[in-house]
This record gives C-alpha cells, sequence and structure tokens, in this order.
C-alpha cells in the first residue's frame, strides 16, 4: 500500500484550534497553582518585588501566568497564549496577553531578580512546611543529612537574537548557567538557585556568592519544621562540586554556613 503524502488543496488553509469551553488543556495546572497559593507565592512576591513604572502592575498576577506557562511547556513570550484557550481561563482568572506579560519582564533589572531571590528562599521554606503537613516533606531528613551540589550547564540556542547567548568551553553557542541544588539520600535534586553567567567566564566566578545564598536558603528551610533548633543546627551539611570550583572563596562559603 502507498501512502499519500499530498496535503489537499481544500485543507491548505485550516488550523487546529483549542477552542472548546468546557475543555482545559493543561489540568496538572490545577494542583501546581494551588499548591502556590497555599505555600504563599503571591504574598510574598508583592512582599518582595518593587517594580515600578507603567507595565508593572499587578507583579503577582503576571508571575503565576509566567509560572503556569513554563509548567505548561512554554518556552517563549508567544508561547504564552497556550493558556487563553479553551477553559484555561477557569484557573486562572488574571490571564495576561503575551505582549503584557513582555512589557512586564523588560522592567526587571538585576535588583529585581535578586528580589525575585528573596521569594523564591522563602518559597521553599513554605513548601518543605507544607510538604511535610501533608507527609511527603520536599527534603525529607534535611535536618540530618543534607547534599548541596554547585555546577554549570548550557542550553543550547539557536538564530543570532537569543539575549545573553554565548560561546562557552564547549565550543556551544546558548544560555550558560550556574545552578546551586539540593538533595537528601531520600529526595530528588530541589534547584535552590540559579545565575545566568557568560560562557567564556570561568566556572567558579560568582560561585561563592551564589553557594552562600543557596547555603543560607537551605538553613531556613531545614529548620521550618524544627522544635529543637540545636538538633537541626547539628545536622551534617556537604557541599559537592568539582575541581573548577576548588578555590579559597567558594571554601571560605561553605564554612561560613557550617557545611
Amino acid at each position: 500500500m502507498q501512502v499519500s503524502h499530498v496535503i489537499p488543496a481544500s485543507t491548505m488553509a485550516s488550523a487546529v484550534v483549542f477552542d472548546d469551553p468546557n475543555l482545559i488543556a493543561h489540568a496538572g495546572l490545577i494542583p501546581a497553582m494551588a499548591l502556590a497559593e497555599q505555600t504563599g507565592l503571591f504574598d510574598l512576591i508583592r512582599r518582595h518585588l518593587t517594580l515600578t513604572g507603567p507595565g508593572s502592575a499587578y507583579p503577582a498576577e503576571k508571575i503565576a501566568v509566567l509560572v503556569a506557562g513554563m509548567l505548561a511547556g512554554a518556552d517563549s513570550i508567544d508561547d504564552m497564549d497556550l493558556l487563553r484557550h479553551g477553559a484555561m481561563g477557569k484557573i486562572l482568572t488574571e490571564l495576561r496577553a503575551p505582549s503584557t506579560l513582555g512589557t512586564f519582564l523588560r522592567k526587571f533589572t538585576h535588583g529585581h531578580v535578586r528580589q525575585l531571590d528573596a521569594v523564591n528562599s522563602r518559597l521553599l521554606a513554605g513548601l518543605q512546611n507544607a510538604t511535610t503537613t501533608a507527609g511527603s516533606p520536599l527534603l525529607p531528613d534535611a535536618g540530618e543529612l543534607l547534599y548541596v551540589d554547585i555546577d554549570d550547564t548550557i542550553r543550547q540556542t539557536y538564530g543570532y537574537a537569543k539575549q545573553g547567548a554565548s560561546y562557552g568551553y564547549t565550543k556551544v553557542k546558548g544560555l550558560n548557567a550556574m545552578i546551586v541544588t539540593a538533595t537528601t539520600p531520600a529526595s530528588a535534586p530541589v534547584i535552590v538557585g540559579a545565575r545566568l553567567c557568560k560562557g567564556s567566564t570561568a566556572s567558579a566566578h560568582g560561585a561563592a556568592k551564589l553557594l552562600g545564598d543557596g547555603l543560607g536558603t537551605m538553613k531556613r528551610t531545614r529548620s521550618t519544621n524544627s522544635t529543637n533548633s540545636t538538633k537541626e543546627s547539628a545536622g551534617l551539611v556537604i557541599v559537592r562540586a568539582d575541581s573548577a570550583y576548588y578555590n579559597h572563596s567558594v571554601i571560605a562559603a561553605a564554612r561560613r554556613a557550617g557545611a
């Protein structure tokens, strides 16, 4: 049997549209956004983010839409339109157009990114608290043994207009990032902090600051459910990294944090 690969002319101008007002394309967003609200994400954003000027209004609502879009697979501003199909408006009542979200993101400076770091730090403590209360801790036994890993990674990009993309030692053009993760013997890794960096920058450049922030975040997270601060402080924290990070500033940051 021979299969025809010719598209009929009558269907050339047609398109598939998900527009049923009673169907939700990404139902997994329902528990995810409920958890975000339960752990205080939106209150934290309102408390710590200080964007001003045109396009900066309702930051918690806009960040909620951005988080939901990324969870649903969006990897560009235009992709955020996927949240406006079908009955998605019943999950997110404060939807915004992609162009509005793009204007919002262009208001961010490095200082505002650091404010989101503060939000993330407190959100992890909230997640640990909520999941522990539910009987399935995000980081089980974190007060006894915790591994904190730091390393760099690259995500390849294509084209010439991608802001921040550059070549690194891998000879691949992309977005270079340094990431700190935390894990216990009974958990999957949890991203604690991340920074974009130039591809030509040495791996350990800025690592001490990022590691120090990450260890501070984990100290707050580990003590969230503690009734015995002495026991919590006696828990073992092990920092792991490859030889590129073995220098005085990184070791000093780990020692200052008691790791």
